[in-house]
This record gives C-alpha cells, sequence and structure tokens, in this order.
C-alpha cells in the first residue's frame, strides 16, 4: 500500500526559497540588468533584491510580479513564487494540526482511563456502584465535599455565580442543575483525580447527612435528599 507523503519540511522550504533566488538571478542576468537596476523597476532596494536572490526571504508577491514583467520571465517567476507560498501554507496548517492533536492527547491523558459513559463510579471495598443519571441536591454536595472545596471554589471551578450553587443545595426551593450544567457536573467528576472519585463514591453509601453538615452549605435546616443507589449484581446476589 502507497503511504501519503508528510508535509514539506521546514529545510525544504529554505531549500525551495534559495532555488527561486537562484532563478530571479538568472532572469536579471539574462535581461542584461544589475541588482540596482532591478531594485529601481521593482521599487525595492538593492539590498531587498540581493536577500531574495540568497534565498534570505521572498517578500511580497508585486515584487515578483514587476520582476517577473521587467525580466520577461513570462510567468515564471510568479508562478514558482505562487508554488512556494502554497507549500508554505500547507506547512503551517499541517503545524497547527499537529499542535492541536497534541494538545488533544495532553487532554485525554488528564482524563482518568476507564470511567464508562454511563458514569459508573466503584466504590472500593462496598461491592456497589453508583450511577449518577441526574444530579441532585446530595450528588452535588457530595462531590463538592469529595473536591474539599468550599462553596465559592466550587462555583468558580464550574464558572457559575456562587447563588447557582446555593440554588442547588437548598431544598427548600430546589432548582436542580440544567441539562448543560449536568454536563458541567459529569466532566467535573471525569477530571477529578482517583482519590476524590473514591471519596465521592464513599460519601454516596454514607447515611443522608443534613446540608448544614457540609462545610460552606446553606443553612437550609432541611435533610439532604437521597439519591438509590444502584447495587452490582454481585453485591444482590451476596444479600
Amino acid at each position: 500500500m502507497d503511504t501519503v507523503p508528510g508535509p514539506v519540511t521546514p529545510e525544504q522550504i529554505r531549500d525551495l526559497q534559495r532555488a527561486l533566488g537562484r532563478q530571479l538571478a538568472h532572469w536579471r542576468r539574462a535581461a542584461g540588468m544589475t541588482q540596482t537596476a532591478l531594485a529601481k523597476r521593482t521599487a525595492y532596494s538593492r539590498s531587498s533584491v540581493a536577500n531574495v536572490e540568497i534565498g534570505r526571504n521572498t517578500i511580497t508577491r508585486g515584487f515578483w510580479e514587476r520582476a517577473d514583467r521587467e525580466l520577461r520571465a513570462q510567468g515564471t517567476l510568479v508562478d514558482a513564487f505562487d508554488t512556494l507560498q502554497e507549500l508554505i501554507t500547507m506547512l503551517r496548517t499541517h503545524k497547527a494540526w499537529v499542535a492541536e492533536h497534541e494538545r488533544l492527547l495532553r487532554h485525554q491523558a488528564a482524563v482518568p482511563p476507564n470511567p464508562p459513559s454511563s458514569l459508573m463510579i466503584a466504590a472500593p471495598g462496598c461491592g456497589c456502584t453508583v450511577a449518577i443519571a441526574r444530579w441532585r441536591e446530595r450528588e452535588v454536595l457530595a462531590l463538592r465535599e469529595a473536591l474539599r472545596l468550599s462553596l465559592g471554589a466550587f462555583a468558580e471551578r464550574l464558572r457559575v455565580p456562587p447563588s447557582i450553587v446555593v440554588a442547588w443545595e437548598d431544598r427548600r426551593q430546589p432548582e436542580p442543575p440544567s441539562l448543560a450544567m449536568q454536563a458541567a457536573l459529569d466532566d467535573l467528576l471525569k477530571l477529578t483525580d482517583q482519590d476524590a472519585r473514591t471519596r465521592f463514591a464513599q460519601i454516596l453509601q454514607m447515611p443522608p447527612m443534613r446540608s448544614t453538615d457540609y462545610a460552606g452549605a446553606p443553612r437550609t435546616g432541611r435533610p439532604a435528599t437521597v439519591t438509590p443507589l444502584h447495587r452490582s449484581e454481585g453485591s444482590q446476589a451476596a444479600r
């Protein structure tokens, strides 16, 4: 199977720039023109023409259009310049793609390796798992406690005002997270380290606590709601 050739390298780009400069010098000599004379006719300095001929830079397309016309190169110089610019654009695009690909790999490496899409979190030693099908007061409180965050710090992590978190954790006027915030809580749980996820699972195995038992929680005076725990088949069989 044929392999797809990789993009042109920076070294090849420099070689092509030097080749383009030699091509300019060839047409200039063939026209019997000095660098100074060509510079005057293209409205550039002699040093600019000299730098182009040694491949130090390619300057603008306008220069190549004037040089092609003055040297009667019949479009050869402009075509060569355009081809070089296309290759430079391809190289820049490839570099941007590589940078984005590496960023995604770093992001994937930061995510815990195996949190299934249903967010089944194993709680060590209890033979059970907790499925976060819907984030409510107890789950939000458990996650915040597992992360050891104050209400303000937790809100900042989610990029929401603290009043939003207060509303989630207040049973008197319950305001469950929106679907978008449910997804944000899912992502936050996925990105936590193993210790925090273990604490989260263990907290959900504990008896319901009052909202006032959580550091930084709003003083509602009501017990937190409980989301039923889904035990694994092995645990059910053992009971």
